[in-house]
C-alpha cells in the first residue's frame, strides 16, 4: 500500500511530497498533464516562502533563477516604500517564474524518493477505515493510507468529495499572453506609464527576447471560459484599453484569468484532504496564490507524516484545517479588497486615494506587508509568550544559522540555557545548545514548520508542552 497519494503535480503538490519524503513516507504524484506546462502565471516567491525554502535547505538552488526586489507596492499595485525592519532575514521578494518554480520542487521531489507518474488523471475515489482508493482514468486502481487533493481550483478531488466551494463567481476577467509586439520598446514604455495612471490591470513588460508579457482587461466574462481567447480578442481589447495594439504579433501563448473568489467548506474528509487551489481560490492581485499553497504544504507535511509514522498526537491532522483555513480566509478578503481598489470607478478611486494616503505611515504599510508577505500569521495556540503560534525568523547563532538546524523537517528545541532536556522526543525533535544575540527569550520549541509551540525557561513547562504536537514520550 502506498502512504499518501498527491493528485496534482504543481508547487503545492510537489511541495507536500518532498515535505513527506522527509519522513520516509512513500509518495506517489499523480499528473494529469505529460509533460510541465511552459505557460508562466505566478511570478514571484514571498517572504514566508523564500524562509519555507531556506529551512529545508533548498533557498539556494531558487537564488540564481531570482531577481530580489523590495517588499513594497504589491497591495493593490499602490507604489510605497518598502516599510523599514521587517521582522525577517530576507526582506525581499524573489522574481522567479513559476516554471522555474515547478520544476526545481519537481526535480527535489524526485530527488528524495517521491514517485512521479504524468499522463494519469483521477477519475474517482472511494475510502474506508483503513484506506483510499483511487480509480485513474486508464482503469487503474491505486490504494494508499491517504490522498491529498493538490488538483487545482477546478479540484476533480474536491468534487468527488461533494465539499462544497462557496464563494463568489469571477466578475471581471483579463486576458494574459505572451507575444511579440511592433512598435519600439520606448513606445511601449511611454504608453505603459500613461494607460497604468489610471488602468492597473493593464501592462506590457519584456518576458523573453523579443517576446512580451500582455495583460490587458477583457471586454467581459467569456461564456466558456476553458476556450482561450484569440490573438485578435488581445488586439481589439489594447485598443480599446491603450488606444493601440502595438502591432502584437507571433503568439506564443493565450490565456484568460478571473476574479473568482472561492473557499472549501472543508479541508478534510476523512483520509482525503485538500490543499493549495484545491481548497481556495482568489484573484491573483498580491500574487498570494503560489506562496499560499507552497505554506499549506509546509504545514500539512510532517502531520501527515506523524499520523502515518503513528506518534501523531489527537487532533494533529486536524490541526491543519484550523490553522490554514482562516489564513486563507483572510488571504481572499485582501483580495477582494484590492480588486476594489484597481477598479476605475469614481467612488473607488476614492477609496484608494484614502488608502495611499494612509500607507504613508509605517505601521500601515508594515501591516499590509505582513499580510501579502505571510509573516504576520499568528496560529492560535493559547495563551503564553508574545512569540507563541508565530513563526521565527532565521537568527544568528553562536555556531551558525537557525534555519541551518531545521533542515531535517523535525521538532527543535532552542536552549540558550543549556539545562533543558528534550528526553523521549529525540526521535522527533533535535536539541541545540546555543545562543543568540537576536533572541530575548531563554529557550523556544519549534514546530517541524518552523513555528513556536513553546518559549520559556521552565522544564516542567516544555514537559507540558511537547505532548501535545510531538505526542507521548518514549523510552
Amino acid at each position: 500500500m502506498i502512504d499518501v497519494i498527491i493528485a496534482g503535480g504543481g508547487p503545492t503538490g510537489m511541495m507536500l511530497a518532498g515535505e513527506l519524503r522527509l519522513h520516509g513516507v512513500r509518495v506517489v504524484v499523480l499528473e494529469k498533464e505529460t509533460e510541465p506546462t511552459g505557460f508562466v502565471r505566478a511570478l514571484g516567491l514571498h517572504v514566508r516562502s523564500i524562509e519555507v525554502l531556506d529551512q529545508r535547505g533548498l533557498l539556494e538552488r531558487f537564488l540564481p533563477h531570482g531577481r530580489r526586489s523590495p517588499v513594497g507596492g504589491f497591495f493593490a499595485a499602490i507604489e510605497k516604500p518598502s516599510p523599514e525592519r521587517l521582522d525577517t532575514a530576507h526582506p525581499y521578494v524573489l522574481g522567479v517564474r513559476q516554471t522555474i518554480t515547478d520544476r526545481l520542487l519537481g526535480e527535489h521531489a524526485a530527488e528524495v524518493g517521491a514517485e512521479i507518474r504524468r499522463g494519469r488523471a483521477l477519475a474517482g475515489l472511494s475510502q474506508d477505515e483503513h484506506g483510499v482508493t483511487a480509480e485513474l482514468a486508464d482503469g487503474t486502481r491505486l490504494r494508499a493510507r491517504y490522498l491529498v487533493g493538490c488538483d487545482g481550483g477546478r479540484s476533480t478531488v474536491r468534487k468527488l468529495l461533494g465539499v462544497g466551494f462557496p464563494g463568489e463567481p469571477t466578475r471581471v476577467e483579463t486576458l494574459l499572453g505572451e507575444m511579440e509586439v511592433g512598435v519600439p520598446p520606448e513606445t511601449v514604455a511611454a504608453v505603459v506609464a500613461e494607460v497604468r495612471a489610471t488602468q492597473k490591470r493593464f501592462g506590457l513588460a519584456p518576458f523573453d527576447e523579443g517576446v512580451y508579457r500582455v495583460v490587458v482587461p477583457a471586454a467581459g466574462v467569456a461564456e466558456d471560459r476553458s476556450v482561450p481567447p484569440t490573438l485578435e480578442d488581445f488586439r481589439q481589447q489594447l485598443r480599446a484599453v491603450a488606444g493601440t495594439d502595438f502591432g502584437v504579433h507571433s503568439p506564443r501563448r493565450l490565456s484568460r484569468f478571473g476574479d473568482a473568489t472561492r473557499l472549501a467548506d472543508r479541508y478534510r474528509v476523512g483520509r482525503v484532504l485538500l490543499a493549495g487551489d484545491a481548497a481556495h481560490v482568489h484573484p491573483p492581485v498580491g500574487g498570494q496564490g503560489l506562496n499560499l499553497g507552497i505554506q499549506d504544504a509546509f504545514n500539512l507535511g510532517w502531520k501527515l507524516a506523524a499520523e502515518i509514522a503513528g506518534w501523531a498526537p489527537e487532533g494533529l491532522l486536524d490541526s491543519y484545517e484550523t490553522e490554514r483555513r482562516p489564513v486563507a480566509a483572510d488571504v481572499l478578503d485582501n483580495t477582494r479588497a484590492q480588486m476594489e481598489l484597481l477598479s476605475t470607478e469614481p467612488g473607488a478611486q476614492a477609496v484608494r486615494r484614502l488608502v495611499s494616503e494612509l500607507m504613508d505611515f509605517e505601521e500601515v504599510r508594515r501591516r499590509l506587508a505582513e499580510k501579502i508577505t505571510a509573516i504576520g500569521i499568528r496560529y492560535d495556540f493559547g495563551e503564553g509568550h508574545e512569540l507563541l503560534g508565530r513563526r521565527m525568523r532565521d537568527v544568528t547563532l553562536k555556531r551558525g544559522r537557525l534555519y541551518e538546524l531545521t533542515r531535517g523537517g523535525r521538532g527543535l528545541l532552542l536552549d540558550q540555557t543549556g539545562r533543558l532536556s528534550v528526553a523521549g522526543w529525540a526521535d522527533r525533535v533535535d536539541y541545540a545548545a546555543d545562543v543568540s544575540e537576536e533572541l530575548d527569550v531563554p529557550a523556544v520549541l519549534l514546530r517541524p514548520d518552523g513555528h513556536v509551540a513553546w518559549a520559556g525557561e521552565d522544564q516542567a513547562g516544555l514537559l507540558d508542552r511537547l505532548p501535545r504536537w510531538f505526542g507521548a514520550p518514549r523510552g
